[in-house]
């Protein structure tokens, strides 16, 4: 069923003195029901008006549309009514006389008394009858924004707009108002969008409260559902047992949204300190000895040394190079390869990496601390590769039966002992996605797998020496194992979650805002690459790329098959987007991606899970770094899905109520909580070569 208001993909822009535009809101999507009350909430300049004016059709959005009751909002109608902060009396006239204005106007077609009839109504429903000859100078504030709500009313609209209507009204007239409308919205069955600056009110009145990010190019950070049944009561609902933890929820947003506001503001003075810092330096070192840039490469590019692991995901990187896609005139590129996570991460967090590609769990690993490390505060500006794993067993067990789930845990039952398993990171992306997928077959991963970190380079070897009785790695370590009759595919990253986050691009968040230049620069090359890799004429061309030594060496080609053998010796598959570069908005780091992998970093007890996790996925995560990139490459701005997906267990996640969802998984328990101190955004020091 279609909603009864739908604002779609909306963003609204406002033109500045000097010629640049200001974003106010961006990319907002959100369903209304009929009936529905929505409370918007947010710090000031969050936007919260201006939804509220292009709902009311005041204004245009500049890009987007809103749709009510299947009609594109484009102007100003009576099917839709506003009631401002300030009343919008006209002083000259009473209160019915206010009222009677509205109704002349709509119902201009009917008599008289019927227009009469209507006011008289209308004032009673707000209980004015008494004040209804009286001037808005002998009324006192309340009663003005009764009279205002009963001229919206008065002509029965479809939508009631509220922009703040208690907000300069003292406590008890608030109080008393705030009841009155809950009764005039239920009797009137009217659609309610208010925006309010109270956390207590939107609690009361609305069955939704959406929450926006700060401004500029606000958003929508977190939608929360209100459980208190209709029709409602303060006392009531104040003693409702989830009252308090619904409030707690909403101011806590709101203060992590205010420390948000603080860093972005720290991060644009650090930012320009290190410009300064860098250009004085800069100038110094010039003088003082001739430049090292490699041919072609312009004299202000930044050197950047990029970390990788040999892969298929390094596939954009190889092709860009190739390409000469990064641009020379700011980005001077030097790829650096490691044969393990945890040793390229070591070199990110020390300096001697600017970036690196990784797994998708590696930025909020960092910025956590996890794996025995200070926090570092990393960001992802941009998501390198999606799917591409697979679940690589021996062949001994195919031998004895283990074909699918079912049966690997009747195997593991009859055994007894854990079966080996290695991973290229422990509670890295790979292993989580495992983890998940054994558990919906009723397999202790605790109990029954024992997961042993390993090089990708290294697992083919492990499994033919039987080390490990089966590996979890990309297509092209996979494709070894199949080729040589070493292990067969038992699942695919498609089975357990496709299009999941694979690799990303990570640095600091001090090297991006201090190198803006130099990270477009790297995520444009990246992305053109990307796009070429998911076109499937080029298959040759890449794989005798790859091929070369310094990328996968001379057996890339079988990582590039159109078919998928998955060595049972049944027929091979085509695995449409087995490794997916761009297609499908590939690109965009997406915090609900992230919020997925906090839940499961919690699950499995690396940390207790974040309180303040929107706050931790601000800092992380930064579609607006991979807008950038995108517009650099020539190809349009992305956003972030807010619906919900589906894994395999099919038990759906929503990122707005993640811990719902750990506790309907089949380990589910209440998690441990904790709010999480984020690293700070350290200034870097500047690069002299």
């Amino acid at each position: 069923m279609a909603a009864f208001l739908t604002v779609d993909d909306v963003s609204q822009e406002f033109p500045l003195d000097n010629g640049d535009r200001y974003v106010a809101i961006k990319d907002i999507d959100l369903e209304v029901d009929k009936g529905e009350f929505i409370a918007l909430i947010g710090h000031s300049g969050c936007g919260k008006s201006t939804l509220l004016n292009l709902m009311a059709g005041l204004a245009q959005a500049s890009s987007g549309g809103i749709l009510m009751d299947g009609r594109q909002v484009t102007e100003p109608g009576p099917d839709r009514m506003v009631v401002f902060q300030n009343y919008s009396l006209l002083p000259w006239q009473t209160a019915r006389q206010n009222v009677a204005l509205a109704v002349n106007q709509v119902m201009g077609a009917a008599s008289a008394s019927e227009r009469k009839a209507k006011v008289d109504s209308s004032l009673a429903l707000v209980g004015l009858s008494q004040a209804a000859d009286k001037l808005p100078a002998e009324l006192s504030g309340g009663m003005k924004q009764r009279v205002a709500i009963a001229r919206a009313l008065s002509i029965q609209p479809k939508l009631l707009l509220l922009d703040e209507p208690f907000g300069a009204l003292d406590a008890l007239t608030r109080g008393n108002l705030q009841q009155q409308l809950m009764q005039i919205c239920q009797e009137a069955r009217v659609t309610t969008v208010m925006v309010t600056h109270d956390v207590d009110e939107a609690l009361l009145l609305a069955d939704r409260v959406v929450m926006m990010t700060n401004g500029p190019e606000a958003g929508i950070g977190q939608i929360l559902r209100v459980p208190f049944p209709r029709p409602r009561q303060r006392l009531e609902v104040m003693e409702h047992p989830a009252y308090y933890d619904l409030r707690a929820e909403v101011i806590g947003f709101l203060q992590q949204q205010r420390r948000l506001r603080q860093r972005r503001t720290l991060r644009a003075s650090i930012a320009a300190a290190e410009a300064t810092t860098v250009a004085g330096t800069a100038a110094v070192a010039t003088a003082a000895r001739p430049s090292r840039a490699l041919p072609g490469v312009g004299s202000g590019a930044r050197l950047v040394r990029l970390g990788y692991l040999p892969g298929l995901d390094i596939a954009p990187l190889a092709l860009a190079l190739a390409e000469d896609l990064f641009d020379r005139n700011c980005l001077q590129l030097v790829q650096v390869p490691f044969a393990s996570w945890e040793r390229l991460e070591a070199a990110l967090v020390a300096g001697e990496l600017q970036a690196a590609i990784t797994p998708a769990t590696t930025p909020l690993a960092l910025s956590l601390g996890l794996r025995g490390r200070q926090p570092w505060a990393a960001i992802t500006a941009m998501t390198v590769s999606r799917n591409g794993n697979a679940l690589c067993l021996g062949r001994p067990l195919l031998e004895a039966g283990v074909r699918d789930r079912p049966s690997l845990a009747r195997w593991l039952d009859r055994r007894g002992k854990p079966l080996q398993l290695a991973v290229p990171q422990r509670f890295g992306i790979a292993e989580l996605l495992v983890r998940h997928w054994l558990v919906g077959a009723g397999i202790e991963p605790e109990r029954q797998v024992r997961f042993e970190a390993l090089s990708p380079m290294a697992m083919h070897g492990a499994l033919r020496t039987e080390r490990v009785q089966g590996f979890v790695a990309g297509r092209y370590r996979v494709a070894e194992a199949v080729e040589d009759r070493q292990g067969y595919v038992l699942a695919t990253d498609l089975d357990i979650w496709s299009g999941h986050p694979e690799k990303v691009l990570t640095c600091s968040e001090a090297w991006a805002e201090a190198n803006p230049d130099a990270l477009d620069a790297l995520g444009a090359g990246l992305m053109r690459a990307g796009a070429s890799c998911d076109d499937g004429g080029r298959r040759d061309e890449l794989a005798k790329l790859l091929s070369q030594p310094q990328w996968l060496g001379r057996r890339a080609a079988i990582a590039l098959r159109n078919q998928f053998d998955d060595g049972t010796d049944d027929q091979p598959r085509t695995l449409l987007h087995f490794n997916r570069y761009h297609i499908d908005r590939a690109h965009v780091p997406n915090p609900a991606e992230g919020a997925w992998i906090l839940t499961q970093f919690s699950r499995w007890g690396l940390c207790p899970f974040p309180t303040n996790r929107l706050e931790l996925l601000s800092q992380v995560y930064r579609p607006d770094l991979c807008d950038r990139a995108l517009a650099r490459a020539g190809y349009a701005a992305l956003r972030p899905e807010r619906h919900p997906f589906l894994l395999a267990d099919g038990i759906a996640f929503d990122q707005d109520t993640p811990l719902d969802y750990l506790r309907s998984l089949p380990d589910g328990a209440q998690p441990p909580l904790a709010s999480v101190t984020l690293p700070p955004s350290a200034v870097p020091m500047p690069d002299l070569r």
